[in-house]
């Protein structure tokens, strides 16, 4: 991140504090508001949309202006490319054992079962936008999809951070190779980034009133009776989400030297920003501030975070177990073995399309759900009343395993600051 004047460390911990408060706060006037006042809670859905929108608004420039500098400051591609083949490679194997324990939990407790659901009674209508959204995006060659058609079409386009992060490589690498065009832009894209992070942080200032909207609105429109006929699955899914966080990334935290739950606390401003709105995008630039000042180094946390909201979707990854399963349990469809292992293949597949905002996981289900012919896609119906109460598991889950992943490769890398890292973590 750019160098600027930094409040001191009491400050920065007293503001992060207020701002817990007031989201925390705002989080649960928005559920209040929705269960007692649905209508009116339902007509705040644009301060939540709003929001949002602002961030986003401001990711692709900043994550392009942090990867420039990150690159043009290490003054080696060779590392670079060594970060991002570590990173993948962390991204693979992490997001097979987040599909794994889906599989396993959904054996072990069958929260489908029962449901006994006759497939000619399901409402295909209901998930018919879905599923030719799902469509769409299996056709998409991904080689394309990652290519901007102009170099300006990368932030005003569908907004992918893959092609954001291309840009970046490129423009990074070109600064390498000339010695004049650094030295006359780096200035440029030190400073520009320092005014993206100062609207950053006027932005989140906002945080509270976005995450009481969407908040009010995900339970004005739904209502808490929603979750009662499928509570088995949602208590499931985010029992595993607690055992993938706990114990997998726990695990993993531990070989690296920190301590999972000192971690959660550490980033707990960012959690409520994500779980109000249901958006780990929302709080992607605020979560590379903290790794940052967790000693991780700029150019590490430039490429991981912003790669790992495509490539390292671990509650997405559950999810797409976890949901597929039960349709196949409630309508009384046995699976064979090979049916699904084709489920995990297709899930670590189609999960990299999805990014961080409400309702792709959903989008994605269906594309995985299509190469098993003996599940009907109109199977949906039954949890396209919760899926947005899953969202927030998903996107918290995605957001801790992007923060452990940045961590687990700057320390690979060599990259690291532990004592100041343990002295962070240790004021939290």
């Amino acid at each position: 991140m750019p160098e600027q004047a930094a409040p001191s460390a009491a400050d920065e911990r007293s503001e992060g504090g207020r701002l817990y408060l007031r989201v925390l706060f705002a989080i649960a006037a928005g559920a209040l508001l929705g269960h007692f006042y649905p209508q009116q809670a339902v007509a705040l859905k644009p301060l939540g949309d709003g929001f949002i929108a602002l961030v986003k608004m401001l990711i692709g420039p900043i994550v392009f202006c942090t990867v420039v500098l990150g690159i043009a400051g290490s003054g080696d591609m060779r590392k670079v490319g060594r970060v991002g083949a570590r990173a993948l490679i962390y991204f693979e194997v992490v997001s097979s054992a987040a599909l794994a324990l889906g599989l396993l939990v959904m054996h072990l407790i069958k929260p489908g079962h029962g449901f006994h659901v006759d497939p000619a009674t399901l409402d295909a209508k209901a998930v018919a936008r879905y599923s030719q959204a799902a469509s769409e995006q299996s056709a998409t060659d991904f080689i394309l999809h990652i290519i901007p058609r102009t170099f300006v079409d990368a932030f005003t386009g569908n907004g992918d951070l893959l092609q954001v992060l291309l840009l970046a490589l490129l423009f990074g690498a070109a600064l390498l190779k000339s010695a004049t065009a650094r030295a006359t832009l780096q200035p440029v894209i030190t400073a520009l980034s320092q005014a993206l992070f100062a609207m950053m942080n006027i932005i989140m200032k906002l945080a509270p009133l976005g995450a009481a909207g969407a908040m009010a609105f995900t339970v004005g429109n739904y209502g808490i009776a929603a979750l009662k006929p499928l509570a088995a699955l949602m208590g499931s899914f985010y029992l595993t989400c607690v055992l993938f966080v706990v114990g997998v990334l726990g695990a993993i935290a531990a070989a690296t030297g920190f301590n999972i739950l000192r971690f959660v606390v550490y980033i707990k401003d960012e959690l409520l920003t994500v779980l109000g709105t249901s958006s780990s995008e929302a709080a992607l630039v605020p979560l590379m501030n903290k790794l940052e000042q967790l000693g991780c180094e700029r150019s590490v946390v430039g490429l991981v975070v912003p790669s790992g909201y495509s490539f390292n979707l671990d509650g997405t990854n559950i999810y797409l177990t976890m949901a597929a399963l039960f349709v196949a349990q409630a309508l009384d469809i046995p699976l064979t073995l090979r049916e699904e292992l084709t489920l995990l293949a297709v899930a670590m597949l189609t999960s990299k399309g999805a990014s961080g905002v409400t309702g792709a996981g959903f989008i994605t289900l269906a594309a995985t759900l299509a190469v098993v012919p003996s599940i009907p896609v109109a199977g949906l119906a039954l949890i396209l009343g919760i899926d947005r109460f899953m969202s927030e598991a998903r996107a918290l889950t995605n957001f801790i395993g992007n923060g452990v992943a940045t961590v687990v490769v700057a320390r690979w890398e060599g990259a690291l600051d532990r004592a100041r890292m343990q002295a962070q973590l240790r004021g939290v």
